[in-house]
């Protein structure tokens, strides 16, 4: 009698164990942040600045960052607007809420009224915060970017890259 619950016993959980068991990407919860699964992906600006699209930006890259910001630059004016920085929105995408009614909140979607993760590429590249680039900013890119390589190993690896959360940016 012992033996049988022992076998049935041992048979129930390799069954619950074999039906637990999910190869990657078959069901499950959908994991990762901005650039992983279910996520928005990096922001235009590292898009441009990691030509090898390996996830980090090297010594090279960095080097030639004026150069690869300038890309984005539509009109072609040296600066670079909101409008040229922020990604264009999918065609088949949900209407935006209106202005200041965000998750049905006056103020936006937090009631602290704070925004959403912070990209320390922008923030290191906006000298003067208007949330634009000029050209003597895009001029001081490879420099500004140098200052967020906090292990100072030559390249911004996906941690430095990494968005910070709001209260960081303050």
């Amino acid at each position: 009698m012992k033996t049988a619950q022992i076998v049935s016993l041992v048979l129930t959980l390799s069954g619950v164990t074999l039906a637990s068991a999910q190869a990657p990407g078959e069901g499950g919860p959908r994991r990762g942040g901005p650039g992983g699964p279910g996520g928005r992906g990096p922001s235009p600006i590292i898009r441009v600045l990691d030509a090898d699209k390996n996830g980090e930006v090297s010594a090279a890259e960095i080097a030639n960052a004026s150069a690869a910001i300038l890309s984005l630059d539509a009109n072609k004016d040296g600066n670079l607007t909101l409008e040229e920085l922020r990604p264009a929105r999918p065609a088949n995408a949900p209407a935006r809420p209106a202005e200041g009614t965000r998750a049905g909140r006056p103020g936006g979607g937090r009631p602290d009224g704070a925004r959403g993760p912070v990209d320390p590429v922008m923030l290191a590249l906006d000298a003067d915060s208007n949330r634009a680039l000029s050209a003597e900013e895009i001029a001081n890119a490879s420099r500004s970017l140098a200052a967020l390589d906090a292990n100072k190993d030559g390249k911004l690896t996906r941690d430095e890259l990494r968005p910070l959360p709001p209260a960081a940016a303050n």
